[in-house]
């Protein structure tokens, strides 16, 4: 393709990416469905072949692999710690963490059943499917009320963090033992402190940058972490987790000695926090057009007509609502489970994780239109509970938007 026309069309994808985002708060379409539908309609009129599926597939995981340090540091930032927040931050976290295990065990059964393969081998493949999607439930929900809103994006930050951790527990550890997960809790709880250390110097180290070029400087930073953990076998996420967190959440540092002298919570830090969340909300944008046009490219839409597909696909989405169903109707007996029950989209971090399954874990006889299905379906889902919405709950969203 000429170099030109290149340009043009990157550049058209990100001016669709923008309108579908305004579409979307219009209509309560979430984005990914515009995205995914653009890249199966250029995938459909595409007679060239822009490019190899294995092009595709590389593509996807490099802009998987930076989505994924994008995502966690987003959900670190949407996580403000409070004394008034601690029983909705709580259930927010026992929400996450109940749904995601009782999901992938369920879906773990389903998967053996169907296929016959060792249980550890499905259940390393159910654990994508059972994480909420923070990247595309978090900017949806704007037009809840405030409580909705907040525990929404509390659990689906939750999710995206647990998940990613189970997940690679599940990979990394050679039996699933009770001796092995409390190993792996250990090396967590050192690698919690060491983290929080390695992240209040990197904090440090930019507050005390004078030079006003620090956007991509602190996400090179960020990347580089990331990168150097996974030679070294660290979970280098934890880092980018608390900074983002201490970013967002200065206060916390407070209980530390000699804090104030280190990191000064000044006007510096100030542009710091604020540098970090713009850099992360634009590379976020970016980062998830082009991820989704590509995965919406690479859909076989001849796989999600598959009998297999339908079938299997639909029992994995009706466990993760009954599950859901459940959990919520617990926790808030007497409160309508509407809307919070259909807001568990699964999306880029699901593909990711498929992604970066180990080849020991392959289950040869999975059918990836599943993935597929599920995801598409649990966005639909999505839509149908901003629908579900009620009008006064959109008219007091307004009207406490107008009176601020």
């Amino acid at each position: 393709m000429n170099t030109n026309y290149l340009i043009l069309a990157l550049c058209i994808i990100v001016m669709l990416s923008y309108l579908y985002n305004i579409i979307s708060r219009k209509t309560r379409i979430p984005s990914v469905l515009w995205l995914l539908g653009t890249g199966i309609l250029v995938n459909y009129f595409d007679g060239e072949g822009l490019a190899s599926p294995g092009v595709i597939d590389k593509a996807v995981q490099v802009l998987g692999t930076v989505g994924l340090i994008v995502i966690i540091l987003e959900a670190a930032l949407d996580l403000h710690v409070e004394k008034g927040k601690i029983i909705l931050i709580t259930r927010a976290f026992v929400s996450a963490l109940v749904i995601l295990v009782l999901s992938s065990f369920a879906i773990a059964y389903i998967i053996s059943g169907w296929l016959g393969d060792d249980f550890m081998n499905c259940l390393v493949y159910a654990t994508p499917l059972s994480i909420v999607s923070s990247a595309i439930v978090i900017p949806s929900v704007g037009m809840l009320t405030e409580s909705t809103k907040e525990f929404i994006i509390y659990e689906a930050a939750f999710s995206d963090i647990l998940g990613i951790l189970y997940f690679n527990y599940l990979i990394g550890a050679e039996e699933f033992t009770i001796g092995n997960g409390a190993i792996y809790l250990g090396q967590m709880l050192i690698s919690i402190l060491v983290s929080i250390g390695v992240a209040i110097l990197l904090i440090f180290l930019l507050s005390k940058i004078s030079q006003q070029i620090k956007f991509f400087l602190i996400f090179a930073v960020l990347v580089a972490l990331y990168a150097f953990g996974k030679i070294i076998h660290l979970p280098s996420l934890l880092i980018i987790l608390f900074f983002g967190l201490i970013i967002n959440n200065r206060h916390l540092l407070n209980v530390l000695p000699y804090t104030n002298k280190v990191i000064p919570n000044g006007r510096r830090f100030k542009h710091l926090e604020e540098q970090t969340k713009v850099i992360t909300l634009e590379t976020s944008f970016i980062v998830r057009t082009f991820f989704f046009i590509l995965f919406g490219y690479s859909i076989d839409l001849q796989k999600m007509v598959q009998t297999e597909v339908l079938a299997v696909g639909t029992f994995i989405v009706l466990t993760l609502l009954v599950v859901r169903l459940i959990f919520l109707k617990y926790i808030n007996p007497k409160e309508s489970p509407l809307p919070e029950l259909f807001l568990m989209p699964r999306g880029l971090i699901t593909i990711l994780l498929f992604y970066n399954i180990p080849d020991e874990y392959r289950l040869a006889d999975f059918n990836n239109g599943i993935l597929f299905f599920v995801i598409m379906v649990t966005s639909f889902m999505m839509m149908i509970g901003l629908f579900s919405a009620s009008k006064d709950v959109v008219a007091d969203v307004e009207s406490s938007k107008s009176i601020h």
